[in-house]
């Protein structure tokens, strides 16, 4: 297999497994995901398209800048997911209401306004990383990946 053919596959089998790993772990697993969740997901939702059409798309300066992209996309989602843990493990506080650092004064308001699934608190752990955390590492991983066989020389 040529590098751009293994970059191809990456970049379409990295958000897809990514992507079907989230909606078992919410539809069978009962880990409902909350804002930020969400968030980590777009960039692979839109990497899936991306990817599909650099496979359709197999040589020439089109069919590289789309890999790239979807490399650049699944890189994206795992930003987000270093983000994510990073509120999670209170590195550092979320920019949105899902997580409970806003103090009005009125304790209750407080709970009433906070969603159900809140972001800074991880719902599943392995080994101390959690869900964003794997996002995170994956991610980065497949994106690095993606990118250097695009850009790497052929030998």
């Amino acid at each position: 297999m040529t590098n751009l053919g293994l970059a191809r596959l990456i970049a379409q089998a990295t958000p897809i497994v990514m992507l079907a790993g989230a909606l078992v772990s919410q539809y069978l697993g009962g880990l409902y995901p909350c804002e930020m969740c969400h968030w980590q997901r777009w960039p692979h939702y839109a990497a899936v398209p991306v990817a599909l059409l650099a496979i359709l798309i197999r040589d020439g300066a089109i069919g590289r800048g789309l890999l790239l992209l979807a490399g650049l996309l699944i890189m994206a989602s795992g930003a987000i997911g270093v983000f994510h843990a990073g509120v999670e493990y209170g590195w550092w506080e979320g920019i949105t209401g899902c997580a409970m650092t806003a103090n009005s004064g009125d304790f209750f308001q407080d709970i009433m306004a906070t969603p159900v699934i809140a972001c800074d608190r991880p719902q599943w752990t392995l080994a101390g990383i959690s869900l964003a955390g794997f996002n995170a590492i994956f991610s980065f991983l497949a994106a690095i990946t993606i990118l250097w066989l695009t850009i790497r020389k052929p030998r």
